[in-house]
Formats: C-alpha cells, structure tokens, sequence
C-alpha cells in the first residue's frame, strides 16, 4: 500500500484494488485476503470458507468506531450513526431506530438535526457504500479516492490489513477432487459457494484423475457460468438472472495428487 502511494506521487499512477493470497508453506496454506474477493475449500464435498468479504455492511462498527473517534474525518456531511433509511426535516423531533459504533442491535433516538446528514454506511447488500462511494473497505491504494464534489478523503475508513485464515494439509488425507478456488467478486456476486462446488464435481468427474488440465477446466467453466450468455437483454444466467458484469478471475488448486486417490 505505501508502494502503491510512492508512486502515485512519482509518477501519477492513481487507483486500487482488492488483493486475494495463497502461500503454500510447510504443509500448510495461508490465505490472506483484503477486499471482496473470496477463496473456499472444497473436501470430499465439504465447503471450508477460507475468507470472509470486507464490506460496509461486515466492517459497520470499525468503520463507525473511526468515524465517532475521528468526526474531522466526515466533513460536514456524514454522520456516523445509522438509520433504518434516511432521515427527513420533517421527522426532527420524532423518535427513530439508529445503532452506533457499540451497537450490534438497534434502539430509538430522538432525532436531532445532526443526524440529517447523510450517514457514513448507506445501502444494503451489494448496494451499500462508505460515504456513498465505495462498497470494499479493505484492499490496496485508492489515495486519491474522495467524495464526488467534495474535498471529503475516503482512505482513511480503508484498510490494507489483510486476514489471514491457515489451512493444515497435513491433517487430512486428499484426493485430486479436493481444491481451493480462489475467486473475485465477479464470481461470488452471482455464484454461491454450493454452486462454485457443484461445478467443481461436474467438471472433475468429467476427467481422469491424473489428467492436469482438469482444474484449469473448471476454473473456464466457473467463468463461463458466471458470465452468462449474451441475449437481448444483457448476459444473462440459465434462471435469467443477470450474469456477472464485473472481471471475473479463478484460481483452482488441486490439493491432493493422484498417489493419494482413494
């Protein structure tokens, strides 16, 4: 992240991105993720979630905390309480159901002209955003990233810090079946985990088992699926829900071999 900062102000380089590790070490793997990508591990048809997606609405109270210990941070325009929906000036007075940085449920408050201002996570799901700009709140750069028509920096609510979850291969007898796919948004934005492994058993079972090119076929297959088929109305899923409109990447490592299979 410093290095992404150095040259931005070397050579003008601007932008960030979300960062996605596998480290194979001593009998063990390390995945390390900070953005909204995702990795998982599928074992004798069990899935093992191997990250977690960084977003306004899993990151609410350190995002809120930061917020309520640095209020400088917010301009004049945000606050860092939320609201089932935004406030109107003509609900001051009234009572509404608000939760801070402490809060995991919610309560009421009397609504003051302070909390009129737009609040520091707004949206659900996919939809919600930090200062109605960006919806990851961990990942690499983004420097420069402030509020349209504001002077308001967003960086300082956007973490480098990756977690890191360790997986012992060493525990567990595998065979060519068993793999760790390592994806971005744009495959879990429209593909589940159970999808991701039904796919990974078609795909495998289509091919023998000491055959190499049989990952790489279902990394195609996961980004075909998700992309979907172009029809009149946009890339479109077989239940013609839309298909991924984002950059889809897959990673799909084998963790046993062929001398294991049982």
């Amino acid at each position: 992240d410093e290095q992404i900062e150095q040259e931005r102000a070397a050579q003008h380089i601007s932008g960030g991105c979300c960062a996605l590790a596998a480290v194979y070490l001593m009998g063990k793997f390390y995945v390390a993720n900070a953005g909204d990508s995702r990795a998982i591990i599928i074992r004798n048809g069990e899935i093992i979630p191997m990250s977690r997606e960084f977003t306004p609405e899993t990151e609410r109270q350190r995002l809120q905390f930061l917020a309520f210990l640095r209020p400088e941070l917010l301009g004049k325009e945000f606050t860092h309480l939320e609201f089932p929906r935004r406030i109107q000036p003509k609900e001051l007075g009234k009572k509404m159901l608000y939760r801070d940085q402490s809060m995991s449920g919610w309560a009421y408050k009397k609504i003051e002209e302070d909390d009129l201002k737009f609040p520091l996570i707004y949206g659900e799901g996919k939809k919600a955003r930090v200062m109605a700009t960006i919806g990851v709140t961990r990942g690499l750069g983004d420097h420069d990233l402030k509020v349209f028509s504001s002077n308001i920096h967003i960086k300082p609510f956007l973490s480098c810090f990756p977690e890191v979850r360790v997986y012992d291969l060493t525990q567990y007898e595998h065979c060519p079946d068993d793999v760790l796919v390592l994806g971005t948004d744009g495959l879990w934005d429209v593909t589940n985990d159970e999808e991701v492994a039904a796919v990974v058993m078609e795909v495998l079972t289509s091919y023998e088992p000491n055959d190499p090119c049989r990952y790489t076929m279902v990394a195609q297959e996961l980004v075909v699926r998700s992309r979907g088929v172009l029809k009149e109305r946009g890339w479109r899923l077989p239940n013609d829900r839309l298909g991924s409109g984002d950059d889809i990447s897959v990673f799909v490592i084998p963790l046993g071999g062929p001398g294991n299979y049982t």
